[in-house]
């Protein structure tokens, strides 16, 4: 498989889990959906540390282009402006976005 370039968003944990998960599921998917260009968008919740600790953020998703010429056409895009602005409804707990290139590891 040939390398992916990707954005992560990691968002803090919000003030209330339930509101941030319903906006996520109903609003925010609906308008970054239309967003064109994605070959791949994928979303985590995360949970607790085996040992209960919660984790330093509540969700994640991941974006990904063949490039990033590519992925930050698809994010200056009307839809990617769209999508970016919708986060202060939601993102109380904010939001870190990490930008890199992605590759497996043979194990």
């Amino acid at each position: 498989m040939s390398p992916m370039y990707k954005v992560t968003v990691l968002y803090g944990p919000p003030d209330s889990t339930e509101d941030f998960d319903r906006y996520y599921d109903q609003t925010h998917i609906p308008i970054a959906q239309q967003m064109r260009g994605l070959k791949r968008w994928t979303v985590c919740r995360f949970d607790p540390a085996p040992d209960g600790t919660p984790p330093r953020y509540h969700y994640q998703a991941e974006l990904y282009t063949d490039s990033r010429a590519d992925l930050e056409l698809v994010l200056n895009s009307k839809a990617g402006i769209a999508a970016n602005q919708d986060l202060e409804n939601f993102a109380t707990g904010g939001a870190v976005f990490l930008f890199g290139e992605e590759r497996e590891v043979p194990v």
